[in-house]
């Protein structure tokens, strides 16, 4: 679980931490696109990531190619 940074302009709260953690720490949250790329450097493919009623998304990977895409809710 993480949040994860919606690709348009829309408020988020992912967005608030983002800003938060650029000024005060070195770090930043991720896009669906950098875990994607996060992932297939660990081996893994980006199955699925499920927003929630909170800030956190699951992110939800395979091991392997065989693992397919798909849209959260």
């Amino acid at each position: 679980m993480d949040a994860v940074i919606a690709p348009d302009n829309r408020p988020h709260q992912a967005k608030d931490l983002d800003l938060l953690m650029m000024a005060a720490l070195v770090g930043r949250e991720r896009t669906h696109e950098d875990f994607r790329a996060l992932l297939a450097e660990a081996g893994l493919r980006l199955t699925r990531v499920c927003s929630t009623p909170t800030v956190l998304s699951v992110i939800e990977a395979r091991a392997g190619d065989d693992a397919t895409e798909t849209a959260g809710s």
